[in-house]
């Protein structure tokens, strides 16, 4: 029965994240606002939903491991794993002007992030630096291509332009906002208690549940996201698509979720999984700025490295 609660709550994620992605965008498409604004706000945000409610309910039942190990486990998850998979399916190109902006911005927050997990605990002042942040990060790179567009608008375009382009009207685009916030919120719910059930049940620390079932879990819109459009040879938005997810699940889903309950970080993850999240991040820079693409061996040792992470955590169980 627990491995059908997870499960359920992975179907749920999966596909309310994927419906309020839609409705939002759908909304804002009927609303007359730029694709500009919608790539770089509501896919980002709508993306990164799944993480956010599910680190907010495993913070709020005292599943501190849990809500800090989805960030972590998130972010590696989405360089090795997701990453990995769509430049095997089709290589990435990287645009170095636009990856400049954004990986700056993605180096800066992980230190950030970093420096707070070091510390060993995030509290609510924490939480408010980060939401500003992300505020100042995304007004002012709004500002910045209304007034000079460059090649980073053209991938916030993108990303836009790959949600589901069916003209629906705006109380149906409200209407599957609101089934997609009920979904992801339900899905949230299902994932988190079936993963505190699990630790307990298996004797593994709540923090090693949460760098790997709850981060794969709330990870599986950007997987699905990323393998679609590298299939369509599009693998650009997955990539743009990562970028941003890693940059709001520091900025945004540690920040959020600090707000509401202050979290204590769990030793290990100080010592040893931060360190990996830190090293995949440094891995992507390199591979994406050394050729201007992230080619099918690169995105094959993005995967060995994934695969060598996941082994080093189950043999430690």
């Amino acid at each position: 029965m627990v491995w059908l609660q997870v499960a359920g709550g992975f179907v749920l994620l999966l596909v309310g994240g994927e419906v309020l992605v839609r409705g939002a965008v759908g909304t804002a498409r009927r609303l007359g606002v730029s694709p500009l604004v919608i790539g770089l706000t509501l896919v980002g945000f709508g993306t990164s939903t799944p993480e956010l409610v599910t680190s907010i309910q495993a913070a709020l039942i005292g599943s501190p491991g849990i809500a800090v190990g989805n960030v972590v486990g998130s972010n590696i998850a989405n360089i090795l794993l997701i990453l990995g998979v769509a430049a095997v399916i089709a290589p990435i190109a990287c645009d170095p002007a636009a990856f400049r902006r954004d990986g700056s911005v993605l180096a800066l927050s992980a230190v950030i992030g970093g420096a707070l997990i070091l510390w060993g605990e995030i509290g609510r002042l924490a939480g408010a630096v980060l939401i500003a942040l992300l505020l100042v990060y995304t007004i002012g790179t709004l500002v910045r291509e209304r007034r000079r567009p460059d090649a980073a608008a053209k991938v916030y375009e993108e990303e836009a332009d790959f949600v589901d382009g069916k003209e629906v009207s705006l109380p149906a685009s409200l209407a599957l906002a609101a089934v997609g916030i009920a979904g992801t919120i339900l899905g949230a719910k299902l994932l988190v208690d079936g993963a505190v059930t699990t630790a307990r049940t298996l004797g593994v620390a709540e923090e090693v549940i949460g760098l790997t079932l709850v981060a794969v879990g709330t990870s599986l819109p950007e997987l699905a996201t990323s393998v679609v459009a590298a299939l369509r040879r599009q693998a650009d938005v997955a990539f743009g698509n990562v970028i941003g997810s890693n940059i709001y699940n520091i900025l945004f889903i540690l920040g959020a979720t600090s707000l509401v309950e202050p979290l204590a970080v769990p030793a290990r993850i100080a010592a040893a999984d931060l360190w990996v999240m830190l090293g995949a991040t440094a891995l992507l820079a390199v591979f994406a700025t050394t050729g201007r693409r992230i080619v099918r061996w690169e995105g094959a040792v993005f995967l060995a490295l994934y695969a060598g992470y996941i082994g080093w955590l189950a043999a430690g169980v």
